[in-house]
């Protein structure tokens, strides 16, 4: 025992030694206090001179990895720091746990973990060009993840998993990468901030990126799920299938996608990936068909184009859909190969303008004089009677194909703010050829119309290329100056399109996070859900447990008034305000409530008065109090009635100190006596004396009946004038009486309007007699 004791005593103080001897200013020749500047400097200089492909020192390579490695440490200041003040260079060592705390900090040997042993391993030297850095990420991954998908390894230096999971991860990238699939690698000790970013909290892990999205691997790691992982990435309809069936509409559609169609003709039934990644690289661009050779259904296909059904074939079609524009054929087809043939061809002979990305790369603007290109664009319109003029301006540029020319169109109704500033704000009549060369990237072009128009004829023709001719002679040719606006995108899919899209793949992360647990990034998502069902529920439950306010009875009030307990739905949705209380309060007009209520009534407010009669009361209260129950919550409305039992003079007095208004309807001659005044309403402002005035109507029929005219002005037939009733006619009288008021409610919006008559009095008449009382209903 204490020979093993000495053992290990020396063996600790040895491995604590060969830690300490390692130190990143050594390593890069800088001082403690050295400068960023001064670091990088150094880096830079101990990079070239210990790069494996420079020098062929057998320990350039671990020489080099040194550098790296203490670059990474002192070019981050938080690493810097922790280095300076603890020792450590790992971020997952706690803070103050030096490299001398144990055996946990050793860097270059092993220590005692959950495996027991873990011995390190020095990172493979081929990795390192994948190694991805948090800036590099979202500055060139990202953008570049449009383009093609990424496959993403997070690792670790101390990860044991990482190191079985090696052999598959080489073979993987030795077949994906020439395919055209990035790579790259997140080291988890030292792009912390990265590995946030990506979601990514544990090592190893496996990613995919595609358009900027990420996607976690979950099966096993090996070679042909990984292949299969990626592919599923892709989008679904890249490439579509080609029979004898649709060959013809897929060449076809170029007039409405306004792209080149690239046919792949080979033996495999399934589209090789290779394809399919070529398809994604290029798919703004050209759309993808693949043709089976090895199917029934293509014959025709075969051999109207002759392929070869040895090798594998690319066809690439423009306008003219029965005559490929170029052709390739190889037995091994390289991803370069194909970049290059559909880069060369990504355009049509005469595209239409659709957007500004392509109006930018198709008419570049000028860098250098001897790179000008000219734009020659054809304005014209949508219509069949277009096309022969458009055929016509396809056959000039196919024969007059050069570098620097571009030939396009525009259609007018759709890109109107960039022909209205060719043509001067003038609606062209038949198309127009406009010549033009982009100066800046705001919008500045120099610009010359071909005068005559464009019909195709041989004679325009003849015209154009004269006037190109020239152009080429003279580049001041192009007098006039414009500044277009930026065109307008007519490929942008409808806003609901793009939020469906944009949900569907918000779904589909929360339901990958759900089903394999990543409650660490679905954490802040399910409490938002959980708080907000909660708050819900609540208040459910709440209102649905919550006892109902009873309204208690009332006490008849001493003094004299009405209250009406009314059906709150008659005429809500006519009033100012909803009423706040569930009964009208009408007061009685008398001696003692007359100055207040109407003589000094306050400016601005308005007494409701409905005249009755002993007989009529009850019956008048309830039908009034329903019809005016929707406009009693207004402040500025007060209601009362007046019995014309008690104030027989009042009404006359009233109607005969009116204005000459009165007269001219008729009503000067009439007895003050006789008449009968029982459901008559009025509006009495008291501060401006003026009333308007209410007739009442009874036609016998429903009030609702759309026959009953709002002008009928006929008498009401029962009159209680004192003289009784004939027996058994009580039961009419009554229903007579009540619907006196039916038209009330519509005379009421038209008093919240303002658009009544006004009759002016010169002053209010008195009452008279003296008479009080108090009623409720």
């Amino acid at each position: 025992y204490a020979l093993l004791a000495i053992f290990l005593l020396i063996l600790s103080v040895q491995l604590v030694r060969a830690a300490s001897e390692y130190d990143p200013y050594k390593v890069l020749g800088v001082s403690r206090s050295a400068s960023q500047a001064e670091i990088k400097r150094a880096y830079k200089n101990l990079a070239k001179e210990w790069h494996p492909d420079k020098n062929k020192d057998p320990k350039a390579e671990d020489m080099f990895i040194k550098v790296s490695k203490s670059y990474e440490i002192l070019s981050n200041e938080e690493r810097r720091s922790n280095f300076d003040n603890y020792g450590q260079m790992d971020e997952n060592q706690p803070f103050g746990q030096s490299q001398h705390h144990g055996f946990r900090g050793f860097q270059n040997s092993f220590y005692f973990d959950e495996s027991f042993f873990q011995f390190p391993r020095s990172r493979d030297f081929a990795d390192s060009k994948y190694l991805l850095h948090h800036a590099q990420f979202n500055s060139d991954v990202l953008p570049d993840s449009h383009k093609r998908p990424y496959l993403i390894k997070v690792t670790s230096e101390w990860c044991f998993a990482c190191i079985h999971i090696e052999p598959v991860w080489k073979e993987t990238v030795q077949e994906l990468e020439p395919l055209g699939v990035g790579i790259g690698i997140v080291d988890l000790g030292y792009e912390r901030r990265l590995a946030n970013q990506l979601g990514a909290h544990r090592a190893p892990s496996i990613i995919g990126l595609v358009n900027g999205r990420v996607t976690f691997f979950h099966q096993a790691v090996v070679r042909e799920h990984l292949r299969q992982f990626i592919e599923d990435l892709l989008p679904q309809k890249l490439v579509e299938k080609i029979t004898d069936n649709n060959y013809l509409a897929f060449l076809d559609s170029w007039h409405v996608e306004n792209k080149p169609s690239v046919l792949l003709f080979d033996q495999v039934p399934i589209v090789p990936l290779l394809f399919k990644l070529t398809a994604f690289a290029f798919r703004d661009y050209v759309r993808f068909g693949y043709v089976d050779q090895g199917d029934t259904h293509n014959t025709r296909l075969l051999r109207q184009f002759n392929i070869n059904t040895y090798a594998p074939t690319m066809l690439l079609f423009k306008e003219d859909t029965e005559k490929p524009v170029d052709i390739i054929q190889a037995r091994g087809m390289k991803r370069q190969i194909m970049d290059e043939f559909v880069s060369n061809n990504k355009f049509l002979q005469v595209p239409r303008l659709v957007n500004q990305q392509l109006f930018d790369e198709l008419c570049p603007v000028k860098q250098f004089h001897r790179r000008r290109k000219y734009c020659v664009l054809l304005i014209t319109g949508e219509d069949q009677a277009f096309l022969p003029g458009s055929k016509a301006f396809l056959d000039f540029a196919s024969v007059n194909r050069k570098d620097v020319l571009r030939f396009a169109y525009v259609y007018q109704r759709q890109q109107q703010p960039l022909c209205q500033a060719l043509l001067h704000n003038q609606a062209a009549l038949s198309p127009q050829v406009v010549i033009l060369e982009r100066r800046s990237h705001g919008g500045k072009v120099m610009y010359r119309s071909v005068s005559g128009g464009w019909n195709g004829s041989e004679e325009d023709k003849y015209r154009l290329h004269e006037q190109l001719e020239l152009l080429q002679k003279d580049p001041t040719y192009l007098s006039s100056d414009a500044t277009l606006p930026e065109l307008n995108n007519e490929m942008a899919p409808i806003f609901i399109i793009q939020w469906m899209n944009a949900a569907y793949d918000y779904i589909l992360q929360i339901y990958d996070d759900l089903l394999y647990s990543n409650w660490r990034e679905m954490m802040p998502i399910l409490s938002l859900i959980f708080s907000a069902l909660f708050i819900l529920f609540g208040t459910v439950i709440i209102q649905a447990f919550s006892e109902p306010g009873e309204s208690k009875p009332r006490k008849p009030k001493p003094k004299e008034q009405q209250q009406t307990e009314e059906d709150a739905s008659s005429r809500a949705s006519t009033s100012s305000r909803p009423p706040k209380k569930d009964f009208v309060e009408v007061t009685e007009l008398t001696d003692i409530t007359y100055i207040s209520n109407l003589v000094k009534l306050r400016p601005g407010h308005i007494n409701v008065v409905l005249v009755l009669t002993n007989t009529s009361k009850n019956a008048l209260l309830r039908k009034f109090a329903k019809e005016v129950f929707s406009f009693s919550g207004t402040q500025t409305l007060h209601f009362s009635f007046l019995n014309a039992d008690k104030h027989r003079h009042w009404m006359p007095s009233l109607l005969r100190s009116t204005s000459d208004s009165m007269q001219s309807e008729g009503h000067s001659d009439v007895d003050e006596e006789s008449p009968d005044y029982t459901g008559h309403v009025l509006a009495l402002n008291g501060h401006k004396k003026y009333f308007c005035l209410f007739r009442p109507v009874f036609t016998g029929d429903d009030p609702n009946d759309s026959s009953s005219s709002s002008h009928s002005r006929s008498r009401s037939h029962s009159r209680e004038d004192g003289v009784g009733p004939k027996r058994g006619s009580s039961r009419a009288t009554s229903i007579e009486v009540h619907h006196k008021l039916d038209r009330l409610g519509l005379w009421m919006e038209r008093l919240m309007e303002g658009t009544l008559p006004r009759l002016q009095v010169p002053a209010w008449p008195s009452l008279g007699e003296t008479t009080s009382s108090s009623t409720e209903t």
